[in-house]
C-alpha cells in the first residue's frame, strides 16, 4: 500500500473504546510520536459494557485507567473520555456536537478513526455497532466543526484544518503505515 501522508503536525484519533486503537493503529501512533507528530486520543464512551463481570462503574475507572498507559506507552498524553453510553452510541446531534469541540480544543490536521462500515467484508463479522456510529460522526463532525454556525459555541472557535481522515480496520484500505519499528510499543501498548 502506498504509505499515508505525513505532511502534517497534530492527529487526533476518535473512537469508541479504550482498546481500539491499540488493535493494528497503536503502531502507528508510536511512529508519529516518534516523529514528533502531536496525536491526542478521544474515546466516545468508557467501555463500562466492555467486561461481563465486572460492574460498568468499576469497569469504566479500571478501562479508562488502562487507556491512559496504553496511550503513554506510544507518546501519548492527552487522553478524554466523552462519556457516551457504551454499546448504545447512535451518530447523533448530541455525539457530532462532542466531537466537534474535541476538534475544535486540539485543531487537528488529521483525524484517525475506525472503519465506519457495517462488516469487515463478504462473509465476515459485523462491525461493531458503536464503531460504525462512531466513524459517521466523526466524519460528520469535521464539517461541522468547520462551520462557525453549527455547534455554537462548542469548544472554542471554528476549525476547517482537517486534511484528511484516516480509517483503520478497512476492508479495502488505501494506504498503510510501516510499523516494523514500532511493533514492540505497539504490543506494550495492547498489553497495558
Amino acid at each position: 500500500l502506498p504509505h499515508l501522508p505525513v505532511y502534517w503536525d497534530r492527529a487526533l484519533a476518535g473512537v469508541a473504546h479504550p482498546d481500539d486503537l491499540e488493535y493494528g493503529m497503536a503502531g502507528a501512533v508510536a511512529r508519529w510520536t516518534d516523529q514528533g507528530k502531536w496525536v491526542g486520543y478521544v474515546l466516545v464512551t468508557s467501555g463500562e459494557a466492555g467486561i461481563d463481570t465486572v460492574p460498568p462503574d468499576r469497569a469504566a475507572a479500571l478501562r479508562q485507567d488502562e487507556q491512559r498507559r496504553s496511550a503513554a506507552v506510544v507518546g501519548v498524553g492527552d487522553v478524554e473520555f466523552l462519556g457516551h453510553p457504551d454499546g448504545l452510541v447512535e451518530p447523533s446531534v448530541a455525539l457530532r456536537r462532542d466531537l466537534a469541540a474535541a476538534l475544535r480544543r486540539h485543531r487537528p490536521d488529521v483525524i484517525v478513526s475506525l472503519d465506519h462500515r457495517d462488516d469487515f467484508g463478504p462473509g465476515t463479522a459485523r462491525n461493531h455497532a458503536d464503531h460504525r456510529a462512531v466513524g459517521l460522526a466523526v466524519t460528520d463532525a469535521v464539517r461541522d466543526a468547520a462551520n462557525r454556525w453549527l455547534v455554537g459555541g462548542a469548544g472554542g472557535g471554528p476549525w476547517g484544518g482537517v486534511r484528511f481522515v484516516a480509517f483503520g480496520w478497512s476492508p479495502v484500505p488505501t494506504h498503510g503505515v510501516d510499523g516494523t519499528a514500532t511493533v514492540d510499543r505497539s504490543v506494550a501498548s495492547l498489553r497495558e
